[in-house]
């Protein structure tokens, strides 16, 4: 079978890539692992995230990507390349239509950019879709309906919280604040606290296994081991979920009040369509313990959590791609 038509989730953290009929076919991590001698790209996905923090000083492993768009060109390019070529098997017979999904708060010239990138990738049409739309999508919303629908997409680099009605966004913000800034506030509280230095996949492990948005009524606990500053020897301490959620509490302030911005910019009608259905959280941030609850509770409008959260914009990339013209209008632009 000839692949003509692929989605893509360009994320900050992870890359997913949809093929229709055949659903998601790749969720790897975003990283890049380059030769600093000769520039060569030596590993590409998972087996670049291995090497991360764990490189001599002739590899750098790096996301080239930040905050939901491209921070270096080459680097995003080549993988863009790569995850396309292993989409279609090593089969380029002709090249495929390309759907990137994009945070909705990104300027002209970023999204400019992710089109250059995806055509020198490799693909004969590239098409630039705002990721809530596409959240909503996968996360079976009716957004063609004349109703209002709120989706909060939350990221490894942003989240994005919009209220769309008849396909379109009516009112939305984003804050470029995810999953890695939280795994940063993780590191430097125990850094802080503890002095010991943990290093970013440690601190996301921490984020993982004892993280909640709420301060939980028993403690969770964890093991890890990190660096003495004092000493400049390993040390293991146990962290408790009181500490994660503690670390944590300015981002989550930030995502609060962007929720509560686009609350307070949505038309009344909206706003009570909005109160009576509730809003839909995804993304893989989402699954942090009790954030629905949070939002629950700070905005008093109804959360819950969408069906495979981390997975609704890649779904909804190729759904959309899928149904190219019933789209059309939330497609931005391609070439």
């Amino acid at each position: 079978m000839f692949i003509k038509k692929i989605g893509i989730d360009l994320g900050t953290t992870n890359v997913r890539v949809y093929v229709p009929k055949r659903g998601i076919i790749i969720n790897e991590p975003s990283v890049v692992a380059i030769s600093k001698i000769d520039k060569k790209i030596l590993a590409v996905g998972r087996e670049a995230k291995d090497m991360l923090g764990r490189t001599p000083e002739t590899i750098v492993a790096l996301r080239p990507m930040k905050d939901g768009v491209i921070a270096e060109y080459r680097t995003t390019e080549a993988m863009l390349r790569y995850f396309i070529n292993k989409a279609l098997g090593g089969i380029k017979l002709f090249r495929p239509e390309v759907m990137v999904a994009v945070p909705g708060g990104i300027t002209s010239t970023e999204r400019r950019a992710v089109i250059d990138a995806t055509i020198a990738a490799g693909a004969k049409a590239a098409y630039i879709i705002k990721e809530p739309i596409v959240a909503a999508i996968g996360a079976d919303i009716p957004i063609g309906s004349p109703s209002g629908h709120m989706i909060v997409e939350m990221g490894g680099g942003t989240m994005e919280a919009a209220v769309l009605s008849l396909g379109g966004i009516v009112a939305a913000a984003s804050v470029r604040v995810g999953g890695n800034r939280l795994d940063a506030s993780i590191a430097e509280y125990v850094r802080r606290r503890y002095n010991v230095a943990v290093g970013e996949r440690t601190s996301e492990d921490i984020k993982i296994q004892i993280g909640s948005a709420l301060y939980l009524p028993e403690r969770l606990t964890l093991e890890v081991t990190g660096r003495d500053m004092i000493q400049g020897l390993p040390k293991t301490i146990t962290v408790t979920s009181h500490d994660v959620t503690e670390a944590i509490q300015n981002a989550l302030e930030q995502m609060v009040n962007t929720v509560k911005e686009v609350l307070h910019n949505t038309p009344p009608e909206l706003s009570a369509d909005v109160m009576e259905k509730g809003m839909v959280v995804s993304g893989g941030t989402a699954q942090l313990r009790n954030l629905p609850e949070l939002f629950s509770e700070a905005t008093g409008v109804p959360c819950m959590m969408a069906e495979e959260p981390a997975l609704c914009v890649a779904k909804g990339t190729g759904v959309a791609l899928e149904n190219l013209e019933s789209y059309k209008r939330s497609i931005l632009a391609s070439r």
